[in-house]
Parts: structure tokens; C-alpha cells; sequence
């Protein structure tokens, strides 16, 4: 075994490197889209797949890790190391299969079943450095998976249309993320994953503080893939109207795209710390707000002045992630702590359950009014979402959020 580095700055840097490299898987795919159009004819249904089969093996993968304590059962690092091995292989595995071939679902199917145990378990191995700043913390790894999410888009911007290529590397990254864990040094503070518990799921619609949390989260998932799935066709659709000629476009998209969607780890960070300060309430409804707004106006703005689309989408980038963590912090401090698993593993469920719709709708709405106002509908999720925090924050539970702030 490799010598762990022993400082806490030094685990941590590890660890949100080991993030950052695995969660590049996520999109890996769905990044290179515009240069699999070009060479194979995927239908609408097989372009959402490319997505949509990830969400739906995490959140299968999720429910089947908690409800058998996979991460109290097994060492996190080893299941850690494990999971990024398998998704690295089923994520290589697309380049041996066609893109219009069923084996892709399930490759991708495979990929997110084990980000279940990237994700979630690098939030284990975070909290046993907590003392004092797990909100902090929190916000760093949230930084960390956004900033993955997004390394698929900047390889493509580098790469042009070698789609090869990016599948190559991002397999390659999860790879040294599984070698890049074994250098983490367990925290202090052991953490034992509170066990899902079926049967006291529906406490999450029984207490009204606890289902206005988690209509608010639902609102922001109802936004936040489908944009992340989609920003960089559209990227691209525009730049090859406003631009000179198609290579221009396709790298000028892929590194905005990368820009747009990294831009939320800046946007997580800072919700953290503010939401510490004005409470949660106040902060994902401001997030959302700006989020919505842009999800109205970015369309206006398809195949115009390049320069003003990338800083509406920037600011996109930056709002439509920062309140992810926010929600997850209020179903901490609204649940009875023995409920904690449950409820976390429940919303977690119904917003990627959520996403597969959204991710979907997209293409259908892009041939109904084009790209104009396809992302229009998304602005309904963050108007629910500032109805249901607004709701919250008048509720007398309010108290327990933030240290009293709401």
C-alpha cells in the first residue's frame, strides 16, 4: 500500500483530486454528442440515453447502497477504488460498441450504479476530517463533482471531433482516481451511514418542514441536468450560426461548455459560506431566481453575438449548481438524526428520478419551438422551488436551519 499523507489539507487535496477525475465519467458521453451526430444517426431517444442511463443506475445504485450499507460494510477506500475501476472499464467499453448499439444503456447504466459509490462515499471520507466547517467541506466536494462533471467538455474542446479520444481519457482519469485514493489518510472521526429504512420513507411527505425542503430540491433537479446534458449541443447549434466555420464552433463550444458547467464549483463554494451566514432559505431562493431567469433568457439569445451568450450562460453555470448542496444541509437539520439516511437517500432518488424526464423533454421541445425557447420550460422547476424555500423559511421549523438563520 502506498504512504498516506497524513495532514488534513493534504487528505483532503487527494480526495477532491480522486473526485474531480472519477466524476468526469458522468458526462463523458454526453459531451461528445455533437461529433457522434456527425457520424452515427442517433435518434433523440439514443442522444438522451447517453445521459439519462447514468442517472438511472445512480439512483438504482444509491438505493441498493444504502439499504445494504455497502459503505459501512465495506472499507470506503476499497469501495471507493472499486467503483471507479468498474466505471472506467464500462465507460472504455463504448468505444468497442456502436453508438446506436442497446449495449450502450446499459455501459452507461453500469458507469452510474458505481457512481454511487464515488459520490456519496467521498462525502463519508470527507466528513471524517469534519470539525467545525462541514459545510465547508460539504461545499468543496459538491465543487469537486461539478468540476468533474465538466473535464469531459474541456478534453472534447481540445480533442475537436475525436470523440475516441475523450472516452480514452476520461476512463484514464477514473483510473488515476483509483490509484489517487489509496494516498488518503482516514480522518479521525469515524462516521457510521445511517441505514435506509423503506418503511419510514413517507415521514418525508408527513412533516411539512421536510417535504418543503425537498419540493425546493425537486425544483432545482428539474433544472440542473437537463441544462448540464444539454448546454453544450445548444453551445454548439448557436456557434456554428454566429461563427465562421464548424471547427470553430465545435472547440469554441466544447471550452465553454467546460467554462459553464465549472463555473457552478465556484457558485457551490460560495452558496456554502453564504447560506452559513444568511441562512439556506434566503440563498437557494436567490440561486434559483437567477437560475430561472437565465433559463428564460438564454434562448433569446441563440445564434447572436457569441460574446454576450457565453456571460449568460457563465452566470447559468455559476446559480443553476449552488444551491445543490443547501438542500441536502436542510433534510440534515430538519431530520430526526436516525432518519438522516433515509430521507437523504430518498431525496436523492426522486430529484435523479425527476432528471430523466427533464433530460428527455429536451429534444422534443427543441423540435416544438427550437432552441429559441427549449430551455424556457425549465424556469417552472426554480419557481416552484422559491415557493417552497419562501415557505419554508415563515415555517417555525426555520429555526433548526443554518443555526437558527433559516
Amino acid at each position: 500500500m502506498p504512504r498516506p499523507f497524513t495532514s488534513k489539507g493534504a487528505a483532503f487535496a487527494i480526495l477532491a483530486y480522486a473526485e474531480v477525475a472519477a466524476m468526469a465519467l458522468w458526462f463523458s458521453a454526453s459531451a461528445v454528442l455533437p461529433a457522434l451526430r456527425l457520424e452515427a444517426d442517433l435518434s433523440d431517444f439514443q442522444q438522451s440515453v447517453f445521459t439519462s442511463a447514468v442517472q438511472a443506475g445512480f439512483v438504482v445504485g444509491s438505493l441498493a447502497s444504502a439499504a445494504f450499507g455497502l459503505a459501512d460494510r465495506i472499507p470506503p477506500k476499497r469501495f471507493f477504488t472499486a467503483a471507479a475501476l468498474i466505471a472506467a472499464v464500462a465507460n472504455a467499453g463504448l468505444l468497442l460498441v456502436d453508438p446506436g448499439s442497446p449495449l450502450v444503456i446499459v455501459l452507461r447504466f453500469v458507469t452510474g450504479a458505481c457512481m454511487a459509490g464515488i459520490y456519496p462515499v467521498g462525502m463519508k471520507l470527507a466528513a471524517g476530517w469534519a470539525k467545525g466547517d462541514m459545510g465547508l467541506l460539504t461545499g468543496l466536494l459538491v465543487g469537486a463533482l461539478t468540476l468533474g462533471s465538466a473535464v469531459p467538455h474541456l478534453i472534447n474542446g481540445l480533442t475537436t471531433l475525436d470523440w475516441r479520444l475523450t472516452i480514452a481519457l476520461t476512463s484514464g482519469l477514473a483510473l488515476s482516481a483509483a490509484v489517487a485514493i489509496q494516498f488518503f489518510t482516514m480522518g479521525p472521526i469515524l462516521t457510521v451511514g445511517a441505514r435506509f429504512n423503506p418503511s419510514a420513507a413517507l415521514w418525508a411527505w408527513r412533516i411539512p418542514s421536510i417535504r418543503l425542503a425537498n419540493i425546493g430540491y425537486l425544483g432545482h433537479m428539474w433544472e440542473l441536468y437537463a441544462v448540464w446534458a444539454w448546454i453544450g449541443v445548444f453551445l454548439d447549434a448557436s456557434f456554428r450560426i454566429s461563427l465562421a466555420t464548424e471547427s470553430e464552433a465545435t472547440t469554441l463550444a466544447g471550452f465553454m461548455t467546460f467554462a459553464v458547467i465549472g463555473a457552478g464549483a465556484l457558485g457551490a463554494l460560495m452558496a456554502g459560506l453564504a447560506a452559513d451566514r444568511w441562512g439556506r432559505t434566503t440563498v437557494t431562493s436567490i440561486a434559483m431566481a437567477t437560475s430561472g431567469s437565465c433559463a428564460l433568457l438564454v434562448g433569446l439569445l441563440y445564434g447572436g453575438n457569441p460574446v454576450l451568450l457565453s456571460v449568460v450562460c457563465l452566470v447559468w453555470g455559476v446559480s443553476v449548481v449552488a444551491d445543490s448542496a443547501q438542500f441536502s444541509a436542510s433534510i440534515v437539520e430538519l431530520s430526526n438524526r436516525h432518519l438522516v439516511g433515509t430521507m437523504l437517500t430518498l431525496q436523492t432518488a426522486l430529484g435523479f428520478l425527476l432528471t430523466l424526464f427533464t433530460i428527455h423533454m429536451m429534444p422534443h421541445l427543441v423540435d416544438l419551438v427550437g432552441w429559441d425557447w427549449a430551455f424556457a420550460p425549465l424556469a417552472l422547476g426554480p419557481a416552484v422551488g422559491i415557493w417552497a424555500m419562501l415557505k419554508l423559511r415563515r415555517h417555525p421549523d426555520r429555526i433548526k436551519l443554518a443555526g437558527g438563520r433559516g
